[in-house]
Formats: structure tokens, C-alpha cells, sequence
């Protein structure tokens, strides 16, 4: 407590995310404009908890009432007979700032801020809002909201909520967790769940985000024992560390993370002057985050819900592959068409697993999709043997049955369930999915029997794929240790000579090259690389240089030295007029490479971000890049780079040699490195051409732009 006349010392936030702990799981709870309407935003919570026997102390603090809804009420935060875990503030304006002070002086360790009016109005908001956090974190108290509508826990039968969804039903059993930036979409997504029969015993909308966010939700999430599958909904992720430390900690204790994230937009600022900047727009950032740690995006609700509910069988293959057998020949197209298309793997059949098969049902298509027909459902004795030959003998990860309407058939289902039961509990390691039409109950059955059941295949086939990826991201070697050395930039933006050597210094070697102030300078050096050789116009101010046709290539004598160098430096003049010359950069050429192209942006989250893509001019009109946070080792690295469509170039094609891909490799960690190293001032990288030689023989930087923030 704060002397007299004085202030409570400031104290940092509690950290670790079983600091949420007393918010989600209290002992104890206050309510701040409590209600005895249980209509009203101040009176629903009360209203819930005592219906569904929340076993805390609930405490309302209302001046005007002497009982709320049966219960003692106080006449102000001070009066509490007890020091509450946590508080939901339902009162307006200033005075919810003054509760969260009231709160944080009597040492309340948490509030839940219903009231909305903060910064999502206006600057007066955001300043109220800053004042609010800021007598929080003078008390260590931590704060979810303003404008949010709360959460629930039904684990403990605590619901600080003022939704009316809980007028349609409770949350029913399970162990989805929902963490959502929207309050209406979260719970949304719990009353479409319930709808569905899938339980989310928690789920925490978290509004404003003035103090804990998104990323922390999930984090608590992550370690608590009530959620083992994440549901979150994200409009833009407010900070990175504990963001990308909650998602490291979900990947760590295997608990997947479904996502939807809302928004595309660019990177601003310097975006124009970036070929990286350009393409990697805020949403192609965040996706880079999300496939680094394992989290599944979805785009709809009901592919959340999929993805979600499939994860509750907690079954994730890492090497994932699809068996499928089907009553009908046009399903099992179907469903190759969709593994095909999401990339999910359908190996054949071994021969003699084929033969085998083809002795039971002589006209059985038995090669995978394994086409039992009609039969082996009139002669039940056999499907028994299509399910386990083709279970054991694919050894898939994933197993697909497309019953359809038999599935849920009153004279042939009842046969069929004990032999489907039966072959799940022979692999019980793989993942068991039903595509089937049958009533509730019979839905029911067959879930109590491990299976997931789908109406539509091709539903099905996305949860399976969506099982792979957390199989993979689960078992997945720890992040390594890059050491990331520091890097002293330049005052301003350099040219692409120095560039060029900056990088090389950091670990990305460039093309032969010299800056030539005269043009018996550049004959000189083009004699001394041996011809052809290229001649480009060197300036600080002039960033993309065949835009003003400032680049000329397959010189091949000194005449053609001596013309070149004369041309661009008109070419400058015309083209760029004003711009800082600083003579013509002579380079080798080298010819039978691949050209790549390299890249950082900086994220406004996330920080420095590294790209990598097929270079020249299709970089843009192609745009196959992949991306990663910095920094990263040569594995990522590699990783990125087969990640590419265009990869096969580098790989080979058409009997093409394969390219040093080892070096191309290490130039980007390397560049990761860098980027890492060189703090804030770092706006962007271009690598673009990065030329890839025969394998062995390495890859060289052709033309590089660093553009920092300059320094007065």
C-alpha cells in the first residue's frame, strides 16, 4: 500500500504465463457495477456463475443496493471483506480507470475491463486507456481488456461474460481451448462448436489488448491442463516475443494451434523501394511465423472447427500418408483428386497386398484408393480383411473409410461397427476417419469407438493433411542457437559496390567486381576479370538500376568497355538527374548460373524477415519466395529453398546441372545473420541477381541494395 500522500511503487507485470492463472482459475471474484438485473452487462456474470455453481467467493460492489442477486453487496472496492483474485470492472468511463487503481491498491491480482469507450474511439481513449494500465502496472496487476466480453472457464464453473450465448446452452466437455481477439467472433465459434457437439470447456476474448494479448492466452493455454487443442482468431498480432513464445511452448507440449488470421495488407514506408518490402505484406510475414512453429490456418469457421475437432483424437503423423477404402469408385476420385491437391501422400498397395485383395473380390479395385465395392458390405465377413490388409500392409498414417449411407444404416451399420472397432484398436497408432451419413447417435457411437466421422471426404482429407503438419512441426528437432554477430551500418544508405562488400564481410560473397571512376579504369578491371564482363551505373540514389537502363551486359572488348561506360553515365544524367554518381561498377559475368534472389524486410512485429525466390525480373510477377524470421542456420535455409516451386532449376531439371544449393544455402543464414545483427536502422535487403554456379563452385551476389535509415 502506498504511504500517505504518497504513490504505490511502480511494479512490472507478473510474468511467465501461469500468471493468468488467478483470471482464468480464481478462487475469488469482484464485480465492479454489479447488477441485480441478470439482463444487464453488470448483472449477467453474477447471473451465470451462481447458475452453473461456481464454488469461489463472489463479491459485487454496488453503493446503491444493500444485495445483488441474493448476495452481500459492497459499497466500494475498499470494503471487500477479502482481497478478490480477480475483478470484472462493468462501470463506465473514468470511473473504470479508478476501479482498476482501487483494485490494484487493495491487491487484486487481475481485472477483467468490460467497459468499452478506450482506445478503439479515439486519442482521449487511448489516453484514459494508458492511465488505466499504467495504475495496474504500478499495482503488478494484470489487465485483460477494455472492450472485451470476457471469458469462461467451465472447468470451475467461472464465467466473467456478459454474451448471450449461454441463453442456447453450456460448454460441453472437451479440451478445445478459444483464445479470440473478437469477442462476438469467440464466441461465435464456442455456440457453433456446442452446435456441433464439440466441447470448449475455456475460451478468453481479450478486446483491447491495453496489457495481456492474444499471444499470452495462448501461452497459458499451452501449459494448462483444461485445453489441449487451440482454437485462436487473430485481426493483427499486437507483439512477437511472447506471440512466438507461446506458440514455441504449444509446439513443445504438443498442443496444435489452429488459426484464423483476418487482414491482408503491405508493408508501408519503404515498401516501394523494396522488391521484398513489396511482396512480403504483413499477411505473407505472419504466415511465415505461423508454418515456423506448426500452427494450422484455417479460413472458414467450420475448417477451424475440423481441424480442431480432429485434433482431440491427439492422434499426429509424422510422416503422414492416406490408405482409403470406399464402397464407391466415384468417391475414391474424389478423394485422390483433394489428397492430391492438398499434398496429402496416397502410396499404392503393395502387389501381393493387391492380389491378395483381388482374391476375395475378384473385381475389386484393391490398388489405393482401395475399392472394396458393394460387396464386401453384402459379404460383411470380408470387409473385416480389406480394412486390416490394407491398414497393415500400406502401413499408412492416416486410414479413410467412405461408408456414405451405410455408414448410418439400421441393418448394416450394426454389422460393420464391430469390425471397424476392431481394426482401430489393431492400429491404434493411426489416425481412424469415417466418412459417413448417419444420425447423431450412431455418430456418437462410432467417436466413442476413436473414429473421427465426416459427411463430406473431402473435409476428411483436410483434417488428415492438417494431423500431418502437426505430426511434422511436433517432432521437429529444437530450434538451433545462431550466434548473431553485431553489425556496424553505414550513416546512409550505401552504394552497390559498398553493398556488396558489406555483405561479403557478413558472409555472401560477390561477383568480381570494381568501381571505376574513369574509363581506362574500367577497361583496366574488365581486363583483369577477363571478358564479358557487365558495367552498371554506381549510385546511392539509384536503387533499381535497369529502370533507367543504368545496366549493360555482354561487354566484350575494351571498345565496348569505353562505349558502355560513356552510355551510362549519360543514361544517368537524363534519367536521373540529381542523383549522386559515384563512377561505373565493372563486374564479372558469369554465365550458366541460376539466378536467386535474395531479400530482408523489416516486419513491424516481427522484425527482420528473410526471403528467398527464383531472381531476375520474375521475382515480382511470380512471386515463389518463401520467408522466414531471422536469424536461421543453413537446415532452415535448405528447407526454404526446396520449399519452391522453382526449386526442380536448382535441382537438375531437364538435365540441367544441379546447382550449388550447399551454397546458396549459406549465403542466406548468413544474410539471417546479418539482418539479426544489424538492428532497427536495417530497412531492407536486396540480393537480386544472387548468381547459383554448378554445384561446388558456389554462389555470388550480382547486384545488392541495403537501404538503411539514415543517421543525422
Amino acid at each position: 500500500m502506498p504511504a500517505e500522500g504518497g504513490h504505490a511503487p511502480s511494479m512490472p507485470p507478473a510474468t511467465g504465463f501461469a500468471a493468468l492463472d488467478a483470471m482464468v482459475r480464481p478462487r475469488s471474484v469482484a464485480v465492479i457495477g454489479a447488477s441485480d438485473d441478470a439482463t444487464r452487462i453488470g448483472g449477467r456474470p453474477i447471473a451465470y456463475m451462481l447458475r452453473q455453481g461456481f464454488q469461489g467467493a463472489i463479491l459485487p460492489v454496488n453503493p446503491n443496493r444493500p444485495t445483488v442477486q441474493g448476495l452481500p453487496a459492497h459499497a466500494s472496492v475498499a470494503a471487500l471483506p477479502q482481497v478478490p483474485d480477480v475483478a470484472i470492472v462493468a462501470v463506465p468511463g473514468e470511473a473504470a480507470v479508478q476501479a482498476v487503481d482501487d483494485l490494484g491498491a487493495k491487491g487484486c491480482r487481475a481485472a477483467i475491463v468490460f467497459t468499452a469507450g478506450f482506445a478503439e474511439v479515439d486519442e482521449a481513449g487511448q489516453a484514459a486507456q494508458d492511465r488505466m494500465v499504467a495504475a495496474a502496472r504500478r499495482h503488478g496487476m494484470r489487465v485483460l481488456g477494455p472492450n472485451c466480453l470476457g471469458l469462461f472457464n467451465a472447468a470451475v464453473n467461472f464465467y466473467p461474460m456478459f454474451s448471450l450465448s449461454f441463453e442456447q446452452g453450456w460448454p460441453l466437455p472437451g479440451n478445445i481451448g478459444i483464445a479470440s481477439q473478437s469477442g462476438a467472433y469467440g464466441t461465435h465459434v464456442f455456440a457453433v462448436s456446442r452446435a456441433r457437439g464439440i466441447g470448449t470447456p475455456v475460451c478468453v476474448t481479450t478486446g483491447n489488448e491495453s496489457d495481456v494479448s492474444l499471444g499470452e492466452v495462448i501461452g497459458w493455454m499451452a501449459q494448462a491442463s483444461e485445453v489441449e487443442v487451440i482454437c485462436a482468431y487473430a485481426e493483427g498480432i499486437r507483439e512477437s516475443a511472447r506471440f512466438t513464445a507461446a506458440l514455441d511452448l504449444a509446439r513443445r507440449n504438443r498442443k496444435p494451434v489452429v488459426m484464423m488470421k483476418v487482414g491482408r495488407s503491405e508493408l508501408g514506408g519503404h515498401a516501394a523501394k523494396s522488391h521484398t518490402a513489396s511482396i512480403a505484406g504483413d499477411d505473407a510475414v505472419t504466415q511465415a511465423v505461423l508454418d515456423e512453429f506448426g500452427v494450422v490456418r484455417a479460413n472458414t469457421t467450420e475448417q477451424m472447427l475440423d481441424i480442431a475437432y480432429a485434433a482431440t483424437k491427439r492422434i499426429y503423423p509424422v510422416r503422414n500418408s492416406m490408405g482409403v477404402i470406399t464402397v464407391s469408385g466415384g468417391a475414391g476420385v474424389l478423394i485422390s483428386d483433394a489428397a492430391e491437391a492438398m499434398g496429402v501422400p496416397m502410396p499404392p498397395m503393395p502387389e501381393a497386398a493387391q492380389a491378395h485383395l483381388k482374391s476375395l473380390i475378384s473385381f475389386c479395385a484393391p490398388r489405393n484408393p482401395v475399392d472394396c465395392t458393394a460387396q464386401a458390405v453384402n459379404q460383411t465377413e470380408l470387409f473385416p480383411q480389406f480394412l486390416e490388409t490394407t491398414a497393415e500392409a500400406g502401413g499408412y498414417g492416416s486410414m479413410l473409410v467412405f461408408l456414405t449411407q451405410t455408414g448410418g444404416s439400421t441393418t448394416m451399420a450394426p454389422k460393420l461397427r464391430p469390425y471397424l472397432k476392431q481394426a482401430r484398436e489393431r492400429f491404434p497408432d493411426r489416425l481412424w476417419v469415417l466418412s459417413a451419413i448417419a444420425p447423431p447417435d450412431k455418430v456418437k457411437a462410432y467417436e466413442e469407438d476413436g473414429f473421427l466421422v465426416f459427411e463430406d471426404p473431402t473435409r476428411a482429407v483436410a483434417a488428415i493433411e492438417a494431423m500431418g503438419r502437426f505430426g511434422a512441426a511436433f517432432a521437429a528437432p529444437p530450434s538451433e542457437e545462431i550466434v548473431v554477430p553485431p553489425v556496424r551500418l553505414p550513416a546512409t544508405t550505401p552504394s552497390e559496390a559498398e553493398g556488396k562488400r558489406i555483405l561479403a564481410a557478413a558472409g555472401v560473397p560477390a561477383v568480381p567486381e570494381k568501381a571505376c571512376a574513369s574509363a581506362e579504369e574500367a577497361v583496366a578491371a574488365a581486363e583483369a576479370f577477363g571478358y564479358p564482363v557487365v558495367a552498371k551505373i554506381l549510385s546511392p540514389d539509384i536503387l533499381h538500376k535497369s529502370e533507367i537502363g543504368g545496366v549493360i551486359l555482354d561487354l566484350a572488348d575494351a571498345a565496348a568497355v569505353r562505349e558502355a561506360h560513356a552510355t551510362l553515365l549519360q543514361r544517368a544524367a537524363e534519367r536521373a538527374p540529381g542523383a549522386r554518381i559515384e563512377g561505373v561498377l565493372i563486374a564479372k559475368q558469369i554465365k550458366g548460373a541460376v539466378e536467386m534472389a535474395l531479400g530482408i524486410a523489416r516486419d513491424p512485429v516481427f522484425g527482420p524477415v528473410a526471403m528467398v525466390g527464383l531472381g531476375g525480373v520474375f521475382i515480382e510477377i511470380l512471386k515463389d519466395v518463401s520467408f522466414r524470421r531471422c536469424p536461421f542456420g543453413e537446415a532452415e535455409a535448405e528447407r526454404m529453398i526446396r520449399s519452391l516451386k522453382g526449386f526442380p532449376l536448382l535441382d537438375g531439371a531437364r538435365g540441367r546441372p544441379k546447382a550449388d544449393v550447399k551454397a546458396l544455402a549459406g549465403a542466406l543464414a548468413a544474410l539471417s545473420r546479418f539482418a539479426a545483427g544489424a538492428g532497427d536502422r536495417l530497412l531492407s535487403v536486396d540480393v537480386n541477381p544472387l548468381l547459383v554456379l554448378p554445384e561446388g563452385q558456389g554462389a555470388f551476389a550480382a547486384d545488392a541494395v541495403i537501404e538503411v535509415e539514415e543517421t543525422t
